[in-house]
């Protein structure tokens, strides 16, 4: 079984991250995890935090010469920003207490500040915020970036893209993602998206979001591309693939929505507008492909009925405007319960693109973890038998 946890606070040492059920001999370098961080840390509408780190993620253990051992693979984050905490968030209990003007007493509205001080009894809110910050998804980050890579192996390739930001939108996102060449423009901007109109007037909204101390949101999509059919499944709940990678998006900071394929838009349409009809490939010079059946359409997202069905997955995920304004909102001080303007953290005015990095990854983690429970085995060789058996088996369906 695939599982990880994550451990670490915004401005503490670093972060931590334990990646258990790798299957052993998967090729796996500092570099490849790196580069994902890097992805995580770009975009336009980003803070001074990102001019502070420079996230390097440290392969600890489970690695050796360039290989992974089967054990749990343990990463290491080191918060570069330490240096300037390190007194007010060291281990060490030396004094009696912490001056009072260093203790966070007033919730920032549409943060965990106030619901996590409530819930474990702290009175100094920094207790909540260092850990419900949004920081922890570089760990998130690295942890996906192994199972990308894992599915790499077996042919399946994951982008994302920003749709959204502030209202303004892309124009026909969906018509370009198997240009050649589209993924790189992606990749060049600076709001992860492939429109330069859209992406101007995104720009725009931002820098007036700005000038206001104001932040705005939007919404992007996650796409995989080489799935086999038969991932997830439909005889549990828990099992339905479709219900798993949504819990997975919105455990993201900030996401408020998730849609898979068509989404909220099906609910709108009459069912001959949204399900995708079935078609069959004779067999071309004698050759057939492992996947015969095949739709004109993806409507359905790649999933249906919980279960992967060989078109490419979409998912889309909407993030709400960061929390923080640089112009605050009311909140209440909790011990005098006067009304007073909310704490001001540093913040980004816009992290859209940021959470589409982050959703690439969650996305791989949940991918990764279903295929490994299809297609399970100690060692990468062992994997990659049962994946070709399967194959053959679909190919003669």
């Amino acid at each position: 079984m695939l599982r990880f946890l994550t451990a670490g606070e915004s401005h503490g040492k670093g972060l931590l991250v334990i990646l258990e059920g790798i299957p052993a001999d998967l090729p796996l370098a500092e570099e490849e995890l790196n580069l994902d961080l890097a992805r995580r840390q770009r975009g336009y509408g980003r803070g001074g935090r990102m001019k502070i780190e420079s996230d390097r993620a440290e392969i600890f253990s489970g690695v050796r010469r360039g290989k992974t051992l089967g054990s749990p693979v343990g990463i290491l984050i080191r918060n570069r920003d330490w240096e300037n905490w390190k007194e007010l968030m060291k281990v060490e209990n030396n004094i009696s207490a912490l001056p009072a003007a260093q203790a966070l007493k007033v919730p920032r509205p549409g943060h965990a500040d106030l619901a996590g001080g409530i819930k474990f009894g702290h009175r100094d809110l920094r207790n909540v915020l260092e850990r419900a910050s949004a920081r922890e998804t570089a760990a998130r980050t690295a942890a996906g970036a192994v199972c990308r890579r894992l599915l790499a192996e077996f042919g399946t390739v994951i982008k994302s893209q920003v749709i959204e930001i502030g209202g303004a939108k892309v124009k026909g996102e969906g018509s370009k993602v198997k240009e050649n060449d589209y993924w790189e423009k992606v990749e060049k901007s600076e709001l992860r998206c492939g429109d330069p109109g859209a992406e101007k007037r995104m720009k725009k909204l931002i820098d007036q979001a700005r000038s206001k101390g104001d932040t705005v949101g939007g919404v992007f999509e996650v796409r995989a591309f080489g799935l086999p059919p038969g991932l997830g499944s439909y005889t549990q709940w828990d099992l339905r693939l479709d219900g798993r990678l949504a819990g997975a998006m919105m455990s993201i900071p900030a996401i408020k929505g998730v849609e898979i394929g068509m989404g909220f838009l099906a609910g709108r349409k009459p069912g001959s507008q949204v399900h995708d009809e079935i078609f069959y490939k004779s067999a071309v010079g004698g050759q057939r492909s492992a996947v015969n059946f095949y739709r004109k359409t993806n409507r359905a997202g790649g999933l249906e009925g919980g279960v992967t069905n060989g078109e490419e997955l979409v998912i889309r995920a909407a993030m709400k405007p960061i929390s923080t304004l640089l112009k605050p909102k009311n909140s209440v001080q909790i011990d005098t319960k006067e009304a007073v303007p909310a704490t001001v953290e540093r913040s980004d005015v816009c992290a859209v693109p940021a959470a589409a990095v982050v959703g690439e990854g969650m996305t791989a983690l949940e991918l990764a973890r279903a295929f490994l429970e299809k297609f399970g085995g100690d060692s990468i060789r062992e994997v990659r038998r049962n994946f070709l058996s399967y194959l053959r088996e679909v190919e003669a369906y």
